[in-house]
Formats: C-alpha cells, sequence, structure tokens
C-alpha cells in the first residue's frame, strides 16, 4: 500500500492490517452491554463471515461464562476466524506451571491466547508491588510457557505508553523479554485513553526500528475521543495489528471503533480489510451487533450511522445532485448505507427534488414548473412550522406533495371518532374502545374497535370500516409508535409529535402526525398510513372504492 496522501512523513507499510476485534471481552465491560451465550456465537459467525482474523472470546478463568463460551465455540465451524482466551502473566511468587489463570489459557482449549503484563515501572511498583526484575520474569516466563503448550501468544504492554514516556528503556525491555520468549506479537496498550495521537506515533515509530520484525500491534482507548486517531496513527508508525470493538464498546468510554477503523484504512489508506463485497455489509452488520446487546444504533456514527450521509442545507443538496464526492468522502454504497436527503425548515428546491427522486413518486421531479416546486417547499415550511418533520416520515411527505399540487384525492370524509378507556378496579387492565364515523363515496360507515390503547383501538375502527371499500388495508400492520414532545415547558399542554411506522409484509413506510392532542396527533399519522396505502388507486383507472361485501357492521 501506498503512504497516507494525508501525511507525506508517514511509512508506506506493507502487508495488510490484521484486524483483532475485542467486543466479546473489552466491550462487554461497557455499561449497559451484555451478551447472551447464544449471541456470543452469533457474533463470532458474523466477524467470520465478514474476514476478521482475531476474535477475543473473554477472559480465561475469571467467569464461567466466557469459559463456556470456549467450549461451545469449539464445536462451532468457522471459515477463517481464530478464538483468543485472554489472561495475564502469571502472579507475583508463583510459577507460570502452577498458576491458576496461566492454566485457565490451556483449559480454555484455544489454539491462541493473550496476555497482559506491566509495562510502566509505577504499576510495578504501586499496584503489583514487586521489583522490576520480578515483573520482566513474570513476563516470559509466562510466555515460554505457553509456547511450550504449543499456543501462539500475543502480549499487551498495558500502560504501554505511561510506561515509554517514564522509562523508555524498561518498556522496551519488557517487549524484548516478550519477543525472546516466543510471543507472536508486540501489543501496545493506551490503557487510559490519554495519549494524543501525534506522541502515540512518535513512540510507535521508535519501536518500530527496535522490532522491525516483529508482528506489532496497537490496542487504544477512548478516553480522549482519539481512538480511532490512534489506531491510525499507530498502524502508519508501523503496528500492524489493530485490536478495537465494534461500535466502539469498551470501558468506561469505549475502545477503538473498528466500525470506523475498518473503511478508514480500506477506503482511505489502500489497506486491505476484506473484500469490497463483504465491506458493503458493514452497516448490516453493525447494526447486527447493535442488536444482540439491545443497544440503538448511533445515528452519527461514521460511515454506518443513518445521518453519516444525510444531507440537509440547500447548497448541499444542490452540490451532490451534480456532483456526490463534493459533499460526501465516500461513496455511501460501498458501506452498505445510503444517501438521505432531509427535509425541514432549512429545504431549499433541491432538498425537495431529490427526496421525490429518491422516494420514487408519481410526480417527475424534472417536469415539474417552479411555481409548484415553490408551492411544495411553502407547504414544507409552513407544516415544519407547526412542528412537523418530515425527515422519517416518507409517506406523509408524498402526501404533502400531492396536497401542495391540487391533486390529492381523499379516500373518504371522517364525520367524528371518539375514543374511551375504561379501568374496572385497581388489579384490571384499562379497555380502549373507539368508533368512528366516515362516509365512503356516499355510503355512511359506523364501526366500533377494541384495541390495547386508545390508538391500536382508533386504528382497529378505521380499518374495520374502511376494509369493506379497500380491501388491500386489511394487510397493514403498525410496527413502531414514537412520540416526542415538541415544547416540554408547556407540561401536559405541550404539542405532541407522533410517528407511526407500518407495513403490509412487503414494504414499509412511515407517518407523522402533529398535535396538542395525542390522540389527533395518533390519528393523523394513522390516516396519512392508510392514505399512502391507498394512493395507488389514484392512478388507477377504476380507482373509485370497491362495492362493500356482505359483511356486519363493526
Amino acid at each position: 500500500m501506498s503512504a497516507d496522501p494525508d501525511n507525506p512523513f508517514s511509512p508506506a507499510l506493507p502487508g495488510a492490517p490484521v484486524i483483532y476485534d475485542s467486543t466479546l471481552r473489552d466491550g462487554a465491560q461497557a455499561l449497559g452491554i451484555t451478551f447472551s451465550q447464544a449471541g456470543k456465537i452469533r457474533f463470532a459467525h458474523l466477524l467470520d463471515q465478514f474476514g476478521i482474523p482475531y476474535i477475543e472470546g473473554g477472559y480465561a478463568g475469571s467467569n464461567e461464562r466466557d469459559m463456556q463460551f470456549f467450549r461451545d465455540a469449539e464445536k462451532e465451524h468457522f471459515e477463517q476466524i481464530r478464538i483468543v482466551a485472554f489472561g495475564s502473566t502469571r502472579r507475583v511468587g508463583s510459577k507460570a506451571a502452577e498458576d491458576s489463570g496461566l492454566q485457565a489459557l490451556l483449559r480454555a482449549g484455544t489454539s491462541s491466547v493473550a496476555i497482559y503484563g506491566k509495562a510502566s515501572r509505577l504499576h510495578v511498583r504501586e499496584v503489583l508491588r514487586t521489583t522490576d526484575a520480578e515483573n520482566l520474569d513474570m513476563i516470559s516466563e509466562s510466555v515460554a510457557f505457553l509456547r511450550e503448550h504449543g499456543l501462539e501468544v500475543h502480549f499487551d504492554a498495558e500502560h504501554f505508553f505511561d510506561g515509554y514516556r517514564e522509562d523508555p528503556a524498561y518498556a522496551l525491555e519488557v517487549l524484548r523479554r516478550a519477543a525472546e520468549a516466543g510471543a507472536a506479537s508486540l501489543v501496545f496498550c493506551d490503557t487510559n485513553g490519554g495519549t494524543l495521537p501525534r506522541t502515540l506515533s512518535t513512540i510507535v515509530a521508535r519501536v518500530h526500528e527496535t522490532f522491525p520484525e516483529m508482528l506489532l500491534g496497537i490496542h487504544p482507548h477512548n478516553d480522549s475521543g482519539m481512538g480511532v486517531a490512534n489506531a491510525i496513527e499507530g498502524y502508519l508508525s508501523g503496528a500492524r495489528m489493530i485490536q478495537g470493538c465494534f461500535n466502539g464498546y469498551g470501558e468506561r468510554t469505549g475502545n477503538a471503533n473498528l466500525t470506523t477503523i475498518i473503511p478508514t484504512l480500506q477506503l482511505k489508506l489502500g489497506a486491505t480489510v476484506t473484500t469490497p463485497e463483504k465491506l458493503t455489509t458493514l452497516r448490516t452488520l453493525s447494526r447486527a451487533v447493535d442488536d444482540l446487546v439491545n443497544q440503538s444504533p448511533d445515528p452519527r456514527a461514521p460511515y454506518v450511522g443513518e445521518a453519516a450521509f444525510a444531507h440537509k442545507a440547500g447548497a448541499h443538496v444542490s452540490g451532490i445532485r451534480h456532483c456526490p464526492a463534493s459533499f460526501e468522502h465516500c461513496p455511501p454504497e460501498a458501506v452498505g448505507n445510503q444517501r438521505k436527503v432531509l427535509l425541514s425548515e432549512l429545504s431549499g428546491a433541491s432538498n425537495v427534488l431529490y427526496r421525490l427522486k429518491q422516494a420514487g413518486s408519481e410526480f417527475n421531479p424534472d417536469a415539474l414548473s417552479k411555481d409548484e416546486v415553490r408551492h411544495i417547499v411553502t407547504s414544507l415550511k409552513d407544516r415544519e412550522a407547526a412542528g412537523y418533520s418530515f425527515e422519517s416520515a416518507d409517506a406523509s411527505f408524498q402526501i404533502l406533495v400531492q396536497k401542495a399540487l391540487g391533486a390529492h384525492k381523499p379516500f373518504f370524509e371522517l364525520d367524528s371518532f371518539r375514543v374511551t378507556i375504561e379501568r374496572r378496579g385497581t388489579d384490571s387492565q384499562c379497555l380502549s374502545e373507539a368508533t368512528v364515523k366516515l362516509r365512503v363515496n356516499g355510503q355512511t360507515q359506523l364501526s366500533v374497535g377494541e384495541g390495547v390503547g386508545p390508538v391500536d383501538a382508533l386504528d382497529s375502527a378505521l380499518r374495520t370500516a374502511l376494509t369493506k371499500f379497500y380491501p388491500e388495508i386489511a394487510d397493514i400492520k403498525l410496527t413502531d409508535f414514537r412520540v416526542r414532545i415538541l415544547d416540554p415547558k408547556e407540561a401536559v399542554n405541550a404539542t405532541t409529535r407522533v410517528l407511526i411506522e407500518s407495513t403490509d409484509g412487503a414494504t414499509r413506510w412511515s407517518t407523522v402526525g402533529v398535535s396538542p392532542n395525542i390522540i389527533e396527533a395518533s390519528w393523523q399519522a394513522i390516516l396519512d398510513s392508510i392514505e399512502y396505502k391507498l394512493l395507488p388507486r389514484a392512478n388507477d383507472a377504476q380507482a373509485a372504492p370497491s362495492a362493500p361485501s356482505a359483511q356486519p357492521e363493526g
């Protein structure tokens, strides 16, 4: 690969980076992150399919769950990934062959292990409370013992950058003892996450000169927000093994985010991490990892976040319509993401035209006149001023466009609706019932629906009334319901925004409603959802509703 084009002083490193994932060990130490046993196996298969060579499975001997993972993983078939058991050097004053931690690494049954040892004299004195010489013996004897049992050993030099700044000679001696004992790699850990990229780069480059034939690694934490930057600088300075966690999970503020590091290495530096085809699954992989630990995806995550390629400013949208590279640092498709144009009070004609084309609207954006586009933009801004947001409500946006162009034909007329909630006794559940009265093609329909909540009951009553005329809406299901308080200072009188996601089993769409009354806001969103489903009828020569079948009224 070539040198970093943005850094003329960076070396051109031969060979591909070696990605070492620590999500199941270091990542699982994060606040709120817990993997099930089945989830751990699923995670390992996902990374194996993506092309990750190493995955650290857990701390051997520290708990039964991690040991069970090693046993379960042994029964699985992986194409290339190597499961690594993690542990430490022998304890102070013990013999390697008798040390319980090293014995646990043997029982883990993996062909690769990682052990950490102290690279800081401060930690040797104040944490281990032993001598510098004893610490060196602990490292060399532990690595040698594991090598005697045929294991590949990765040595993590804990607090390496702090230790190097304290005493470079001792920190280098720690590495030398591990290398001479047979370590396959020497990994520099920025354990406190406080080292800045320039300092880290300088130190790694010096160590690379000392150990030019060794596989060197970098293990950054993100306490200063420098995790990814330090990983990249470490690689450019000679550390070819990059350790981190997917989605940036990790203790405290997290580990270096592999979901950002991998595409940066491959797309910016020309390094080969995985195939281009597999890289296009990165966003899907990131979402799958979040699902395994029940975390909401970070919308602003680089490369894979929902907002990573989202454009709102009119000038930006105008730019990407003619030249995507003008406001996008890489093609979104390269990482499995997609371009998104946002609609808001900042929107101009470019946003609207792009969004129409992206949404597959019935209206040809190129055929609209300037006056028609202006009508749409004005309607959009008026609705936004009232609290609507169409960034995540494509279906409501298309209906808004129809109304702005005078092309909207309602499929029914509402006379009234009523919702009641009843609870009998202290231990019973609330019962919700809705009554809807409307007219379809001159015929009055009165229907009643029940549900677990008022919105569910209202949706049931509306569909009961309309299914006789529009059978296709029977397939609609509400899959998500979100409420946002727009002006919390108003407390119970605040305006609410309701976003509803619907599906018919084949496609999904989202709609929005806004009102001080949450039921009214929900009604608006439900109405848009049903009308969106019926839009194909508006373009059909037989757009009139079907004759009602002989069904009893609800």
